[in-house]
């Protein structure tokens, strides 16, 4: 019997890392290990200078009990694991229960024993957690769930990301089989390819605060990627027969001016292109083979937010709905660069045909947002180091294979359609392509180079609207120079044998310098089979 309860299983959160005693101390006094922390400011622009906007985001915990009625599973002081929670008849767990991990209570000097675990226990007793709940969820009559079909959610922040992969990926730390039961992943900010300071990755020697835990080797054997897939060079891989990569989410921040650990050393050490702790380029996963080759990346959006505090990750809108409507939402939407054709501007292409070498690296920045939001749900920027890059060079090795860039995806949800009486799911996607820094022989040719300006801009609005029973997928879009306010030019796309629509809208610059090719987007029914 099919889980009725679906898409709505139990949700269960992996806290991030705790570098000294007192931050370790603190999460275990927190109920909710910070997944209760909301935030009233929002940055709408790439300035610390400039006045934050007031937003109100009363936290995760309460939007998820607000709008979709799920509930803590405290009881009279204590949680599940104690076994005065258990020994009271009465408590029995919904399918809408949230369960915090606290991991760190063990090593707590006010709960525990002061001394911290391994990544591997941490992995190991996630698993534990995962099997009590199934016995407590199934154990509730009023569920009407089996074992067989008992499912659950993981969320995770930075660290948690890692200890919720460890279990997934190495079956040494999951003798009870509990990586089966997981439906979905969703992370924040993860270093899901481990911590670069300064360029460099902490080496595995360096136990001081358990540093160690993010360097790659060590993190090679932890996700069993060394033994079982021979990698260790880069450790961001999700072996599709343990996990399946189109259900597993990566939520990346890009904002590092406002992540304030350390007394800012720590941004100063990450650098540009991170979150303040996590770089961009380290923050995201990709599916592999038995074969070890790259099979799909996992979906992914990007938000101008820091690894934590007010201006953090967790506590944001923008995170919160990608979250929702990855968990709960009605349509996937893959977004694809395909990109045919470049023009250089005529004296580069004099020289390129004169045997010098020619180099540029092209930005391509987007923007999503659904009708009637003032956010966004995904958002890369060249100010904000979140841009997806393609060297003119490599694109000219192989234009068909290297010129294709996976841009994201987005989960579109019925529930938060602003007009009731419109049946598509509608939001803007902003394309852009800026003009890059072209290089001749190496050296900067600056001339007729305009800064900030750009090969490609426009907006695309695009609806979609998912099949009924008796009508197919409906998708129309328009640009928005083409002088329109709403998407009316219908598209005909490639229907696959899995039921998605596979569909392409061009772009071309017209202009010289500039850049052609299309849009691809790859459209499918979410959470429909649940």
């Amino acid at each position: 019997m099919a889980n009725s309860h679906s898409p709505f299983h139990p949700i269960i959160y992996v806290r991030g890392y705790a570098m000294t005693p007192g931050e370790i101390d603190q999460t275990s006094a927190d109920p909710f290990c910070g997944f209760n922390l909301g935030s009233t400011v929002y940055r709408a622009v790439a300035e610390k200078t400039r006045q934050p906007r007031k937003f109100v985001f009363e936290s995760p915990v309460i939007r998820l009990a607000s709008e979709f009625d799920y509930q803590d599973v405290y009881e009279d002081g204590y949680d599940i694991l104690d076994p005065e929670w258990a020994a009271n008849p009465d408590n029995r767990l919904g399918s809408r229960s949230i369960i915090i991990y606290r991991y760190y209570d063990e090593a707590s000097r006010l709960l525990g024993i002061g001394s911290t675990p391994s990544l591997e226990v941490f992995a190991s007793k996630l698993g534990e957690l995962i099997l009590k709940v199934r016995e407590l969820v199934c154990a509730n009559p009023k569920n009407a769930i089996t074992k067989t079909d008992f499912r659950c959610y993981l969320v995770a922040h930075s660290m948690g990301g890692l200890v919720c992969r460890g279990l997934l990926q190495n079956p040494k730390l999951d003798p009870g089989g509990a990586a089966k039961l997981v439906d979905k992943v969703f992370t924040y900010a993860t270093p899901h390819n481990g911590i670069d300071l300064l360029g460099i990755n902490p080496p595995s020697w360096l136990s001081l605060s358990d540093i160690s835990n993010f360097n790659r080797q060590r993190l090679a054997t932890f996700l069993d990627l060394e033994a079982a897939y021979k990698l260790t060079e880069r450790v961001d891989w999700l072996p599709e027969a343990r996990f399946p990569s189109k259900r597993f989410f990566c939520m990346v921040g890009t904002n590092r001016m406002d992540y304030e650990a350390g007394l800012g050393l720590s941004r100063t050490f990450a650098g540009h292109g991170s979150d303040g702790l996590v770089r961009i380029d380290n923050a995201t996963l990709g599916g592999v083979d038995a074969r070890n080759k790259p099979t799909a990346p996992c979906a992914k959006a990007f938000t101008y937010r820091a690894h934590s505090g007010y201006f953090g990750i967790v506590n944001s809108e923008e995170a919160y709905q990608n979250l929702t409507r990855f968990l709960f939402g009605d349509v996937r939407v893959d977004i694809w660069a395909e990109v045919d054709a470049i023009s250089l501007p005529k004296e580069l292409r004099k020289a390129a045909s004169q045997g010098q070498s020619v180099n540029a690296l092209y930005q391509f920045e987007v923007l999503a947002a659904p009708r009637g939001k003032l956010w966004y749900l995904s958002r890369r920027t060249a100010e904000e180091d979140s841009v997806a890059c393609l060297a003119h060079q490599h694109w000219l090795k192989a234009p068909q294979e290297n010129g294709k860039l996976y841009l994201g995806s987005l989960f579109l949800a019925d529930r938060a359609r602003v007009n009731s009486r419109r049946k598509g799911l509608a939001y803007t996607l902003t394309f852009n392509v800026r003009v890059p820094d072209y290089e001749v022989e190496r050296k900067l040719w600056v001339n007729q180079h305009f800064e900030g300006s750009y090969l490609f801009r426009n907006s695309l609005m695009l609806e979609i609207t998912p099949p009924g029973a008796d009508s197919d997928w409906q998708v129309s879009y328009a640009w928005q120079n083409q002088g329109v306010h709403s998407a009316d030019r219908k598209l005909d796309g490639n229907l696959q044998k899995d039921g998605s629509l596979e569909i392409e809208v061009p772009f071309d610059s017209a202009s010289e310098p500039g850049i052609s090719g299309r849009l691809r987007f790859l459209v499918a029914r979410w959470n429909h089979q649940d």
